[in-house]
């Protein structure tokens, strides 16, 4: 017996449409290739990311991830892993992963609205930028694993070394 009777659900407009109009508003190009799909696309300082969001009404969840402009060679996927563990013990929200059917590395995060809850823009907006701004981060990392042959710690403390003054 499920503790929320579906005939007493708040009527809420589709989350998607949420995520619709919030990457309408900041000119992100994007397409919705089906009603619950939408992929987008935003410019990062080291590549272009494109984002997804799927959404699963039988479970009331938002699947959302962040993909890099970026492919794993076959010989790095173990580097990488140990590279992503580094990488996932630090994260509160969402991890990262490697996507198997193109080898890319990505942000994913799910997001439960369950109980009636609605999507809001700021939600939307949120998710986003914490994604944009760990890929930032960890980019670099990735790049010194890759093509840099560094092990997966070295990669992690050049990444997150915090530059002092200006050039």
């Amino acid at each position: 017996m499920a503790f929320v009777d579906q005939e007493h659900r708040l009527d809420r407009s589709h989350p998607l449409d949420t995520v619709e109009q919030y990457v309408a508003a900041c000119s992100h190009p994007y397409e919705r290739p089906a009603e619950d799909e939408i992929v987008a696309s935003v410019d990062g300082r080291w590549c272009v990311y494109r984002l997804w969001f799927a959404w699963e009404p039988e479970i009331d969840a938002l699947l959302f991830s962040c993909a890099f402009d970026m492919k794993l060679p076959k010989p790095c996927r173990a580097p990488v892993s140990a590279l992503l563990a580094l990488i996932n013990e630090r994260m509160w929200v969402g991890h990262f992963d490697v996507w198997a059917e193109d080898s890319s590395p990505m942000f994913r995060h799910g997001m439960l609205l369950s109980g009636g809850a609605a999507l809001v823009p700021e939600q939307v907006e949120d998710l986003i930028d914490i994604a944009i701004s760990e890929c930032e981060r960890y980019y670099p990392a990735f790049q010194y694993v890759i093509w840099g042959g560094k092990r997966p710690d070295e990669a992690m403390q050049m990444a997150l070394l915090d530059p002092q003054g200006e050039a």
